[in-house]
This record gives structure tokens, C-alpha cells and sequence, in this order.
């Protein structure tokens, strides 16, 4: 017997589908290497490759646009872990958005799909860090290949309505935020940081449903149905089947947000204050209680079940200087609380400023950040009561984890940005036992 026979057909699979989207991104950028040497004005346009000889332009004009992304971000740890390293990890994106009134006619539709392939190493499990947050957001969720988009969005009712439905990410629609940041504390759909086992974010997608009513010219509501299946983040599912449409068994329930939106012009300049809440329709294992309400490291029963799992958010950007939208700086808050009885780590806040065009470099941007990720004391008693019954070590925080975080976006062109940041971690964990962090990262982005 050959090896590849001994590979078991899913295996095989999925190794087939990554070679085949890497060569679709190799076929892509070699078929539009010629282009993109002939093109102009490459110092203004959003992407490194031109408009392809003008079909890129004709083809979104037919309603068919196509977006490649690389993310890449390098960490090194000058303090904290147990070791000085560095660590690389990225994230190739592969989008294709379809108008389909302009395509088929069929009006108010669109619909979007996009893959995903992430690889690489994570510095704060490497260097035994003990964060909480990621020092590289872009690591994680299975180093593999994504199926990330895969929906129809309809609009009704002179677009006044937008309904919603496939596969999706929570955090596309619900308390969305931007990723500007490498550390994970001040990066995209903040309740995912808190409660990831079942509110999904980028890149993993879940079965859904979303529908939007815009309420008037600043304001709108939505609510969504988000499927939980703690197969979408397993790695080990993901690896075989996370590029698929599978719908796996295993299905606990759904995640039903609700969130109310503002987007106010404040001196002319544009806002968004977002205020949401959440529900898990699936059962939650209590975090200290046993079924009789008796602590469960003294009894060694089974865990109190809960039957759900809640919490709530706000969202707050304001530009406060400059040109509306463009040269000047914003300040953003982000806070989410999930419920103590089931979350380890159950409250997030996260603050900062970014300032776009500084140095009169239009492209370039600088962001600083400051944020608290609270760690659950009621598993920390859990933990400590287990450790002193059976003798372990294991480090459970009860305190907050501290993050700052500054960047310089260096972007020499449009489509390329280089993102020098300095990040440091305080009671990486919620707590003093581990030392802290002092990291140096580069996030670097290109857009073909």
C-alpha cells in the first residue's frame, strides 16, 4: 500500500481543496501580472494590480467583483513566557461578490462568498505567555481553509429592509468593528473575544439568518439566528470539513442577537453607537456550582446546567476632527458583558484613538489603544479549590488582563500597508503569577 493510500479520503480532501485554492490565488495573480504591469495610476488605485486592463472595471460594471486579500503579522516577546521568540502567522482571502440585478436582474439581491486560508504560529501559546487575547489576531480558528461567506442579501421595500440568510459570521453584522489593531482586544466583533465558543467571528461561518430594518436616515434594528454547533470550532473539523457547506450534527442551539444602531453626523463628522444584546438558546454549564447548587470541586458531581446564556454590548466611534470620513481622529469604546455564571472570561472594555493621514501622508495612520479583559473569579475559586484537593498547579486568574497597544501604518501605496505596533500585557491572564509582555509586531496587509 502507497501513502496517499493510507490517507483517509476526507483527509485527502481537504489537502485537494487547499492545493486547488492556492492555485486559483496563483493562477489569479499570474493571469493578471501582465495587466498590472501595463497599469496606471497604481499610487491611487485600491488595488496592486490594477484594474487589469480595464476588465476588472467591466466586470464589476456586469456585477461581478472579485477581492484578494494577505494578511501578515509578526510578533516577537521581549518580556513575559518562558522563552524570547518570534512568531509568523497569516491569512490569504479570497472574495467574489455577485450584483445580481445587474447580472440577472433580480433586483435588491446580492450575493457574496469568500474563502479563506490561515497558517502560521501563535507567539503566546509558543512563549507560554498566558494571554488571554491574542497577540496576533489573525492566528486561530484551525490553520486551514475557511468556506467564510456564503450568503444571499436581499433588500425590499425601496431598501429599506435587508433580509439575510446562509452561511455568515456573527461579527459581520453584529457589534462589527474594525481590525486595525494586531492585538485581539481591540480587533473586529468584540462578544467573540468573550464568549467564542458560540458567538463566531471571522473567519469560521455557521448557518444563519439576519434581518435589517432601516428606521430612518440614522437609525436601524436587527435581529439575527446564528446555529451553535461546537463542530465549527474544532480544529479538527475544521481541517476536513471547515471549506464545505457541510451542515454537521451535533447542534446545541442558536444565538439570537439584537442590536439597535446610530450613525449620527456630529459637527459634520460621521458616528456609530451600536447598543446590542444576545441570547444562547443552548444550555451553559455553570462555572463553580454542582447540580445540587454545592461546590463542585468539594462534591465531584456533574455541573449546574443553565438553560441559556446571555449578555449585552455597545459599540461607540466618533471622528471628532478633521474631514468627514477621511484625514483627522476618531475615538472608539467597545464594552461587552457576558453572563458570570457560564463565561470564564465575562467582560471586555477597550478604548483608543486612531488618527488617519498624519504627516500629511493620506494613506498612512496611527492608533493607540488601552483595554481590560475580566477573568471569571467564579471559575478561579473552582480552579483553587480543585488544586488544593488533588494537589495541581493550575493557574486560574480572577483579575483583569491589561492590554495597550500603539501603532504606526505605514502605507507607501493604497493597497499595501506595513503596521509597525508595540503591545504591552499586564497579569497576561488575570493574573500577577504570570509575568508581563512586552511584544513588538508588524502587521502587514496587501490588497491584489
Amino acid at each position: 500500500m502507497d501513502n496517499a493510500s493510507r490517507i483517509p479520503p476526507r483527509t485527502r480532501q481537504a489537502r485537494f481543496a487547499r492545493k486547488l485554492a492556492s492555485a486559483a490565488i496563483g493562477a489569479l495573480i499570474l493571469g493578471t501580472t501582465g495587466a498590472y504591469a501595463h497599469a496606471e495610476g497604481i499610487t491611487s488605485s485600491p488595488y496592486l494590480l490594477g484594474d487589469w486592463g480595464g476588465w476588472r472595471t467591466r466586470l464589476a460594471n456586469d456585477g461581478v467583483s472579485f477581492n484578494l486579500g494577505y494578511t501578515g503579522e509578526l510578533a516577537h516577546n521581549f518580556t513575559g513566557g518562558d522563552k524570547r521568540i518570534t512568531r509568523y502567522s497569516d491569512q490569504w482571502a479570497l472574495g467574489t461578490t455577485f450584483d445580481l440585478d445587474k447580472l440577472v436582474g433580480w433586483k435588491g439581491a446580492t450575493f457574496q462568498t469568500t474563502f479563506t486560508e490561515r497558517n502560521g504560529r501563535n507567539l503566546g501559546a509558543d512563549a507560554n505567555i498566558g494571554n488571554n487575547m491574542l497577540l496576533q489576531e489573525v492566528y486561530g480558528r484551525g490553520q486551514t481553509v475557511h468556506l467564510t461567506d456564503f450568503w444571499l442579501d436581499q433588500k425590499l421595500f425601496d431598501n429599506k429592509l435587508s433580509v439575510k440568510l446562509g452561511r455568515m459570521t456573527v461579527g459581520e453584522d453584529f457589534a462589527s468593528f474594525s481590525c486595525d489593531f494586531q492585538n485581539l482586544t481591540f480587533c473586529g466583533s468584540q462578544p467573540g473575544n468573550l464568549v467564542g465558543s458560540y458567538w463566531v467571528n471571522w473567519p469560521t461561518s455557521q448557518w444563519a439568518a439576519r434581518v435589517k430594518l432601516t428606521t430612518s436616515k440614522e437609525t436601524y434594528a436587527q435581529v439575527g439566528v446564528y446555529q451553535v454547533n461546537p463542530n465549527y470550532v474544532n480544529d479538527d473539523y475544521a481541517r476536513t470539513y471547515g471549506w464545505t457547506l457541510q451542515n454537521p450534527s451535533g447542534t446545541t442551539g442558536a444565538l439570537i442577537p439584537l442590536e439597535g444602531g446610530w450613525t449620527p453626523k456630529v459637527n459634520g463628522l460621521p458616528g456609530s453607537y451600536k447598543v446590542g444584546v444576545w441570547y444562547n438558546t443552548s444550555s451553559g454549564k455553570d462555572l463553580y456550582y454542582d447540580i445540587n447548587n454545592n461546590s463542585r470541586a468539594q462534591t465531584g458531581l456533574a455541573a449546574l446546567n443553565h438553560g441559556g446564556q446571555y449578555g449585552a454590548y455597545i459599540n461607540f466611534q466618533q471622528q471628532i476632527t478633521g474631514e468627514p470620513g477621511g484625514r483627522g481622529a476618531s475615538l472608539f469604546l467597545n464594552i461587552s458583558q457576558a453572563d458570570r455564571a457560564t463565561a470564564q472570561t465575562d467582560r471586555q472594555i477597550a478604548m483608543g484613538v486612531q488618527y488617519k493621514g498624519p504627516f500629511g501622508r493620506p494613506n498612512d495612520s496611527i492608533g493607540f489603544g488601552i483595554g481590560a479583559t475580566h477573568n471569571n473569579g467564579r471559575y478561579a475559586d473552582y480552579v483553587n479549590q480543585l488544586n488544593a484537593l488533588t494537589g495541581s498547579h493550575t493557574v486560574a486568574g480572577d483579575g483583569n488582563e491589561y492590554a495597550t497597544e500603539v501603532y504606526y501604518s505605514w502605507s507607501p501605496i493604497p493597497s499595501v500597508f506595513m503596521r509597525l505596533n508595540l503591545q504591552y500585557v499586564v497579569h497576561p491572564g488575570g493574573t500577577s503569577l504570570n509575568h508581563n509582555a512586552f511584544v513588538v509586531g508588524l502587521k502587514t496587509g496587501i490588497t491584489f
